[in-house]
This record gives structure tokens, C-alpha cells and sequence, in this order.
């Protein structure tokens, strides 16, 4: 570990609504920083200069569990717990749901678009990688071969390739997007769960391990792994991630109370910066790193909206 740990800026923003688990931001081409409230049915986005927040109304029980939002503006969400993913447009307030094609497919989890705009996303409980044609709203479904695989965490390398979490399992996986064929990846540990992943410019494909606390990377070429223990220990919780525009990675230690940020830089192999999140943090579930402000956002349990500046 680096001898002098860097510690970086954190700032929050109380969302309005209580308990209702404000998470998954996303940051929008007017600077606009959108979330759902799990537990409130509701996607809302704030605006950091001003602090106001604006929300939209879902069907009850909806239970949004993660939102993205494409280039034309519109928020594209998963509807957890009514079996849908949905596109809200901002200007008209309109939400026009896609429904699963197999009952099976119960919980739409995480979304995340490709190249060409289209949505590649995870069905947890269902166990299935889907793809939706925005398009057209075609969804193809794509089956995981190992049972109660839990597929969870999911992103889209350099390729185009998703890569997917199996936080139920010790694998990974991926999807060709010409064929749809699935290959498993599976981590060296068998007590591994997998939990969120990330990709960084060189295609190996990195991950946090929920259960038992490391820090993970994946040569797809070679197939080779290689893991680093995470600054707190096997219990840490490491949970939600992101990768920077300087290919180093951050993750929130989760069960440490406060939750902690931890930055890793793969050049130099070790972990650089560790910081405490004002609130509390609860539970640090997704993250997004905005390029162009140089910015990770993430929501907590404790019900924020928080922003992180990195060096």
C-alpha cells in the first residue's frame, strides 16, 4: 500500500425524499445528475449548482433499481420489481414500458448501453444477460448456464463485449454480441462473490469481491487472474465501482463504518487513496465516474447524493 494514502473530496447532497435509498446516478449532457429511489418509485435528478431536486412518479411497487440515460436525454430505468425496463422522457414526463418476453425473467437489475446506444442488462433472481434493441424494444434474453448465478454487475468493454458479474457464484461471464453465446470466467477462489466489475482501456475486465474482500483482474486473452487484498480485510464489503479516465479503479468498502472510498492504480499495483464518506455512506450500492468534470457519483442508504472529485 502507498505510504502517504491520498484523501480526496467528498461532498453530499440530502435527497428530500426519506428512506427511500436514493442510488445508481447518472449524469446527464446538461450536467443534470439523475438517480432513482428504490423504495419511493420514483427517478428523480438534482442539480448540483442550485442543489434542487425534480422527480417523476413511477407505477407503484415499481422498485427502480438502477438508471441510465442516452445521448437524446431520455432516462432509461430498470423496473425491479415489476418486471420491466422503462424509458421516461424528461420533456413530457411519458414512460413507455418494455416488458419481459419469459415470465422467468422477473427483475430486471442493471442496465448499461453499448456503442450503439442499445441496452445490454442483468435479471438477478430470472438469471438470464438480456439486450434490449432501443430501437425497435426487442429484448433477447440470454440464459446463465450455472443455477442461481445471480447475474448482477454488468459493463461493456472497449469491444462491446458485456461482461457480467455472477455475484451468486465465483464466475464471471461474458456474452458475444454477434452469436450471444455465453462463456464463464471462474475466479480462482470458490468462497469469491463477485459483485460489480469494471473494464479499463486495455480490456482486462476488473472486479470487487463482496464476501471475502479482494480486488480482482481478468486477462480475457489469457484467462490468467490476479487479485490484491482490499485495505479493509476480508469483511470490507467491497461493493460499489467505478474506473476513471486515468484506468484506476475505486470501490466503496461497505460494510466498514463510515464506508469508505478506496482508490487502486494498476500501474503501480497498489492502493493509493482511502477515504471516509461524511454521511455514513450505509451502503455505497453502484457509482458513476463523469469524464468531463472528473467527478464519481454515487447515492447512499443514508439517503445522499454524494460527489467525489479525483486527483
Amino acid at each position: 500500500m502507498a505510504d502517504q494514502l491520498v484523501k480526496i473530496d467528498i461532498e453530499e447532497w440530502e435527497v428530500p425524499w426519506e428512506l427511500t435509498r436514493p442510488r445508481d446516478p447518472f449524469v446527464d449532457g446538461q450536467g443534470r445528475v439523475w438517480f432513482v429511489g428504490q423504495v419511493g418509485d420514483y427517478i428523480a435528478y438534482l442539480e448540483p449548482e442550485s442543489g434542487e431536486f425534480t422527480d417523476y412518479e413511477l407505477e407503484p411497487g415499481a422498485g427502480p433499481h438502477n438508471l441510465i440515460v442516452a445521448d437524446d436525454g431520455m432516462v432509461w430505468y430498470a423496473g425491479n420489481k415489476l418486471a420491466h425496463i422503462g424509458r421516461l422522457d424528461p420533456a413530457t414526463g411519458d414512460i413507455i414500458e418494455f416488458e419481459m418476453p419469459d415470465p422467468d425473467a422477473r427483475d430486471p437489475h442493471t442496465l448499461v448501453f453499448d456503442s450503439q446506444g442499445d441496452i445490454w442488462f442483468t435479471v438477478q433472481g430470472g438469471n438470464f444477460v438480456g439486450h434490449l434493441d432501443t430501437e425497435d424494444g426487442e429484448v433477447r434474453l440470454v440464459p446463465v448456464p450455472t443455477s442461481s448465478a445471480r447475474p448482477y454487475g454488468i459493463v461493456v468493454g472497449p469491444d462491446d463485449r458485456p461482461w457480467i458479474a455472477e455475484f451468486g457464484s465465483h464466475k464471471l461471464a461474458t456474452v458475444d454480441p454477434e452469436s450471444f453465446e455465453l462463456v464463464e470466467y471462474d475466479v480462482p477462489r470458490e468462497g469469491a462473490r463477485p459483485r460489480r466489475l469494471e473494464v479499463t482501456s486495455d480490456g482486462a475486465v476488473w472486479y470487487v469481491d463482496y464476501a471475502e474482500g479482494f480486488l480482482g483482474r481478468l486477462d480475457p486473452r489469457s484467462g490468467e487472474f490476479t487479485e490484491w487484498p482490499v485495505p479493509g480485510g476480508s469483511r470490507a464489503g467491497a461493493y460499489g465501482m467505478a474506473v476513471d479516465d486515468r484506468d484506476r479503479l475505486w470501490f466503496v468498502e461497505s460494510t466498514i463504518r463510515p464506508n469508505r472510498l478506496v482508490g487502486f492504480d494498476p500501474a503501480a499495483g497498489e492502493f493509493f487513496s482511502v477515504t471516509e464518506i461524511p454521511s455514513g455512506g450505509g451502503v455505497v450500492r453502484h457509482m458513476y465516474f463523469h469524464a468531463p468534470t472528473r467527478e464519481i457519483w454515487f447515492g447512499t442508504d443514508t439517503n445522499n447524493i454524494g460527489r467525489a472529485r479525483v486527483p
